[in-house]
């Protein structure tokens, strides 16, 4: 596996790499979830670059980007045993050369102002900008993106779509824990109590999820309902949320295309997670 830490030897790397390339952008400190997205791309893919880099811009005042893990080490190990062909680890003076403050920024309209969008109002726009540049940079066909964040898949779709760029976006299912609880590098924040209760919040959107399908009472009142279990559990709400699932806005209607969402703080971490919702019964 070739390493690169800058765009240059990026380059470099990439002449000899065999098309279709699959692309697979992380921050790194690597779990099963993400190594199942590199798994995906070396199946459908001639070559894979993976990406890690902490972007700073997607981090908000006061959240954990100067204490986010990183393990640059132990995930190359991982990667290189998957049969990645290249690790792409810029810094932050890579990536923004200028300045973060005078970098050029890449926004997607609506679909980021609702859902985390709301309580992280900069967390998109960074998303974007970091992987319209690393989509820039790495020229692949595919992309791979996990389900869990679901919100994001769908802003990035939306960028891909509309700035006609061409690489393809895939989403691979959620990787769960045995109890439920989504993957996530943020869970190694939980105590040991905190573990206990983080399977809860996937325990509430799957319940209001067959709700739905059951179609009892109001979709508002279902996330009503469904932020007062979780505070009961132990957790402070951020949302849950029963939208459509492409437009990310309210509906009022019963249809195969809503699905769950849910962001809390259990203690330090904050998780997120999403259900679809079936046929209506």
């Amino acid at each position: 596996m070739d390493v690169a830490r800058t765009i240059a030897e990026l380059r470099e790397f990439h002449v000899k790499l065999k098309k279709p390339i699959g692309l697979v952008p992380t921050m790194g400190n690597l779990h099963q979830g993400h190594l199942n997205l590199v798994k995906r791309s070396t199946e459908r893919s001639a070559s894979t670059i993976t990406t890690i880099f902490v972007n700073p811009l997607q981090f908000g005042p006061n959240e954990d980007f100067a204490s986010y893990p990183r393990m640059l080490a132990d995930d190359a190990a991982h990667l290189e045993s998957l049969g990645v062909d290249v690790l792409f680890a810029p810094t932050d003076d890579e990536m923004y050369p200028e300045g973060r403050e005078h970098h050029t920024s890449v926004v997607v309209p609506t679909l980021t102002k609702t859902l985390c969008g709301e309580s992280r109002p900069t967390h998109f726009d960074g998303v974007t900008t970091v992987v319209a540049k690393l989509f820039n940079i790495c020229q692949a066909q595919f992309a791979f993106f996990g389900e869990k964040d679901w919100q994001q898949l769908t802003v990035i779709k939306q960028m891909v779509r509309q700035l006609d760029m061409p690489i393809q976006v895939e989403g691979v299912p959620t990787n769960r824990h045995e109890d439920g609880l989504a993957m996530s590098s943020r869970n190694q924040y939980l105590t040991t109590e905190e573990r206990k209760v983080a399977p809860k919040l996937y325990e509430t959107l799957t319940d209001l999820a067959g709700r739905v399908e059951r179609a009892e009472v109001d979709l508002r009142q279902l996330e009503r309902d469904g932020s007062e279990r979780l505070t009961l559990a132990g957790f402070s709400p951020d949302y849950v949320a029963i939208r459509d699932q492409h437009t990310l806005q309210e509906t009022t209607g019963f249809t195969r295309e809503l699905r769950v969402f849910g962001a809390a703080y259990l203690g330090k971490a904050r998780l997120i997670d999403n259900v679809p919702v079936g046929e209506p019964i």
